[in-house]
Parts: C-alpha cells; sequence; structure tokens
C-alpha cells in the first residue's frame, strides 16, 4: 500500500509535468512533502491546468524539451533524482497522425533521452516510464489485455508508445540492470478535471456544455478504460515505492478500470450531462476521420496481485468530480483547493 510518508523529501525528477496528468502529479508529490523538480515545454493548451491551479509555485519548474538531450542531461545531473517519472509525451491520437515525426521523436528519442541520463547519471533508485494502454497490437474483440500480450500499437502516438515500451526493456536490461529498478506503466484512457486538450471526449463535454451546444460524438459506440486521473498517478506512486523497496517488482503494469468501469463513449457523455445537469444532451457526428480502436480492455490482475493496488472510485463518481472541478473553474472557485480536498476523499477510502 502507498505510503505518502516515503516521498518525503526525495528529489523527484518528472517529465511532462506541466500537462494534465503532470500538473495533478505535482499537486500530489507536493501534498507528500517531495522535492519536485519538473521538466516539460510550456503547458500544451490555452487555459491550462498548470496555468490555473499555480502548480508552478508548488514545484521548481525548468522549462525543457525531452528531445534535446544536451540540456536534459545537463538539468538531470543537476537534480541528481532519487525518482525520476517519465511523463512528457505526445499523448493525442489524432495529433500523432498529423504530426507522426513529432510524435516519434518525442515518445520514442525522448524516452532514450532520460533514460540515457540515468545510464550516464546513475542517481535514481526507482524509475517509471508512462505509457498507455495503447500500446497492444489490438484486434478489438472482448479479449482484456495482459502484461504478455503482443505490442504493436496501430497509429502512430500509439506505436510510438509501444516502441517507448521497448527501449525501457532494453535499457533496463542493458543498463540499469544494478542499482535502479525500471517499471513501466499502461494506463487506460484517464479523466478528471482541468484536461483541456483537442480531440479527447472529456475537454469536448465541457466545451459544449459551457457553449450550451449538443455533444458530438465520433464513435458513441467505441468501450474505452475510462478513469479519473487520481486512479493511474497513485498507482503510478505505487509502483514507484514497491520498487525502490524490492528491486524484483519492477515490470511492466496494466492500470485500468474494474470491469463494469469499462464504458462506451456514448455512456460516459450521458453520465455527463446527467453530472452537469442542465439538459445538455450528445449527437453523434462521424467525421470520416483516421482509425480508432472501437473496443480496448485491460487486465490489471498483475498490479493488484503484486502491489495490492485497487481503483476506488467507479465511473460515476470519476464523472462526477471531474464535473465538480468544472464548475468550480466556470464560476472562478479555487481550482487548487478542489484538487486537494478530491486528493484527501480519494486517498480517505
Amino acid at each position: 500500500m502507498l505510503d505518502p510518508g516515503f516521498f518525503r523529501g526525495k528529489r523527484v525528477l518528472m517529465t511532462g509535468h506541466t500537462g494534465f496528468k503532470g500538473s495533478w502529479m505535482c499537486v500530489l508529490l507536493e501534498g507528500m512533502g517531495a522535492e519536485v523538480h519538473g521538466y516539460a515545454l510550456d503547458p500544451p493548451t490555452d487555459p491550462s491546468l498548470f496555468d490555473i491551479g499555480g502548480i508552478g509555485d508548488l514545484v521548481e519548474s525548468e522549462t525543457g524539451d525531452v528531445r534535446d538531450f544536451d540540456r536534459l542531461e545537463e538539468y538531470y545531473a543537476d537534480v541528481g533524482p532519487d525518482i525520476v517519472i517519465h511523463m512528457a509525451a505526445q499523448p493525442i491520437v489524432r495529433e500523432g497522425y498529423r504530426e507522426p515525426r513529432y510524435t516519434y521523436e518525442t515518445n520514442v528519442m525522448g524516452t532514450v533521452n532520460i533514460l540515457e541520463c540515468q545510464r550516464l547519471h546513475p542517481t535514481a533508485r526507482s524509475f517509471l516510464n508512462v505509457t498507455t494502454d495503447k500500446v497492444y497490437d489490438n484486434i478489438e474483440t472482448d479479449k482484456f489485455y495482459t502484461e504478455s500480450d503482443p505490442l504493436d500499437g496501430y497509429d502512430p502516438y500509439s506505436n510510438s508508445k509501444s516502441c517507448s515500451e521497448l527501449v525501457t526493456h532494453s535499457y533496463r536490461r542493458s543498463f540499469l540492470s544494478e542499482g535502479c529498478a525500471v517499471s513501466t506503466a499502461r494506463a487506460g484512457n484517464v479523466i478528471g478535471g482541468g484536461d483541456f486538450a483537442k480531440d479527447r471526449i472529456v475537454p469536448d463535454c465541457v466545451a459544449a456544455a459551457i457553449a450550451g451546444r449538443p455533444i458530438e460524438l465520433r464513435n458513441p459506440n467505441s468501450v474505452r478504460p475510462y478513469q479519473h486521473v487520481l486512479e493511474p498517478l497513485h498507482a503510478y506512486l505505487e509502483i514507484v515505492q514497491a520498487q525502490w523497496a524490492d528491486p524484483s517488482l519492477a515490470d511492466a503494469y496494466n492500470v485500468g478500470p474494474r470491469a463494469e468501469d469499462c464504458v462506451t463513449t456514448g455512456q460516459l457523455a450521458d453520465l455527463f450531462c446527467e453530472c452537469w445537469g442542465d439538459g445538455s444532451g450528445w449527437v453523434t457526428n462521424n467525421d470520416d476521420g483516421p482509425h480508432e480502436a472501437n473496443f480496448l480492455k485491460l487486465d490489471s490482475t498483475r498490479i493488484r496481485e503484486a502491489l495490492g493496488f485497487e481503483p476506488r472510485w467507479h465511473i460515476r463518481e470519476a464523472v462526477s468530480r471531474t464535473v465538480e472541478w468544472t464548475k468550480a473553474w466556470v464560476s472562478g472557485g479555487d481550482t487548487l483547493a478542489v484538487m486537494r480536498d478530491q486528493i484527501e476523499a480519494y486517498e480517505a477510502i
């Protein structure tokens, strides 16, 4: 089980800290007393959770590109991290189709660069590379994917993350087998307050609700392992903590919700409209865009059995908490306080 006291005083280098998940992780780690050093580009959206929540005031924040090895190495050596959480990525499937070269450069060479930093400056004792549930060769049946299934993501984003997994496995075996435990985490689709990314279902729902127009869904029948952002973040920290104490626990881990919380996009939109509460609805708008998987579920038995991690919030609670944050933001409320309150509520279960 996660011991918040474990992180107190430890130097955590986190890439991608200005993104949606990274911003939530900054608040989480700062609350646990960690010394957080973030390395990332400027926030990827405008507005951004990083700016709205004043996250830059909570951590040491360095602006930099993971593709720039010389700058990343210099920062890595200066920090001398105890723990590394690599979250920097180009994370959007459709953006991967638009910018495949940039996607591979960031998601593959960015991973090579941060692992190379640890090889040259072996200060970290626990290293986690955050990838995605989309790394698998998805045959789109009712199969739940396990960590031993073949990796071969279909589109440039998914495939680049498959490559990132392979790079991590190679570095672990070739260079980092002694002194640093290295894992990867493959999380399902996350939702939560402060996600403003393009081509994601909940940000699309929020934008439509604020504008007073119907939500447009491209694939209302597609099934995804949706979960609140606090679920995978706590799982990541459990992995980091567990492999620090016992390096034999270093592995690849799926991080997904319970089977009953794998819902269709249409069902998720229904829950959002119900929680938003002003009569919002949705319509189908198939824009004949690039291929996106219609069915994806994860088997998270390994992390449950090895680390004892169990999801805490069902999908309805996850959507309700997302709406709670969003309405606080729309009304000019203290969104950082909402984040902290939600963390406290999650950890009290």
